[in-house]
């Protein structure tokens, strides 16, 4: 694929992932399998986690501004995120191409029927009260907006670790999971959810990125596509960031389980010959 096809398509990877908090992998991995039907899943994880980072990194600056981003909660679940990126990273390898086609696919369609019928929540002030492991947040937007929330510690510690390793295994990055448990089981609101999932993806992405490079998974052409399509996802979460003051938190997550389940499924299709 030519350059310029690859810059059109981290800039779309870039947009649409920064708008929903999800950092764009769950989008690129289907497109690439398409495009490289010959590629080992290590080199297709390669990119696509390293795409995220590049596109994560970029639009956390541009949520920074906005201060939407839960520093405090964010570096605790990203600290959890790092051990697990790293075994994912290196056990990418033992996984056949048939056997990553699936898995991607049905955890995507999973993940889309959760948002399209779990009934949504009430933002605001939800959230447990008082105990041990209760976090409670107090954040104001830039533009003046305040947000309260508070949540439970315990089972964010959990999600994260294992968002660490299934991301970095899979190369989707983790939103599609991170935001949604944010957001549905931890109470925060939309935006201030996928502002900080952003910034969360961009510390383990790096970490996974790395083992990636040290085992040589940019091989065979990786690094420079990842390269092209990493320059238009750093111009495209600009965009997305900017999409995503006009948008409802509603929508946003309606978009996130509609895209998942149309990728899930193709790819589903594509691993049983269809």
């Amino acid at each position: 694929m030519l350059a310029i096809g690859l810059i059109l398509l981290g800039i779309a990877v870039g947009v649409f992932g920064t708008l929903i908090g999800a950092g764009g992998g769950f989008i690129l991995v289907p497109i690439l399998l398409l495009l490289y039907p010959t590629a080992s899943p290590e080199t297709i994880t390669a990119i696509s986690l390293a795409v995220v980072f590049f596109n994560a990194a970029s639009g956390s600056l541009a949520y920074a501004k906005m201060g939407r981003i839960d520093y405090r909660s964010g570096w605790i679940f990203a600290a959890v995120t790092v051990p697990g990126a790293v075994l994912g990273a290196l056990t990418t390898n033992l996984i056949p191409r048939d056997l990553f086609n699936i898995t991607f696919g049905l955890l995507m369609i999973m993940a889309s029927l959760y948002l399209l019928f779990k009934q949504s929540e009430t933002e605001g002030n939800a959230g447990p009260d008082s105990g041990r492991w209760v976090i409670h947040r107090s954040l104001v937007e830039r533009n003046g907006e305040k947000h309260r929330f508070s949540y439970d510690l315990r089972p964010g510690v959990l999600i994260s670790a294992a968002v660490g390793y299934i991301s970095s295994l899979l190369g989707i990055g983790g939103g599609i999971i991170h935001v949604p448990a944010l957001h549905r089981l931890l109470r925060f609101p939309v935006h201030i959810a996928t502002a900080t999932s952003h910034f969360i993806l961009a510390i383990m992405a790096l970490a996974g990125t790395l083992v990636h490079f040290y085992t040589g998974a940019f091989s065979h052409g990786g690094l420079h596509r990842t390269l092209w399509i990493g320059i238009g996802a750093l111009v495209g979460a600009q965009g997305g960031a900017l999409l995503a003051r006009r948008v409802h938190g509603s929508w946003i997550m309606k978009s996130l389980a509609i895209a998942l389940g149309i990728a899930g499924l193709r790819i589903a299709l594509l691993s049983s010959g269809h």
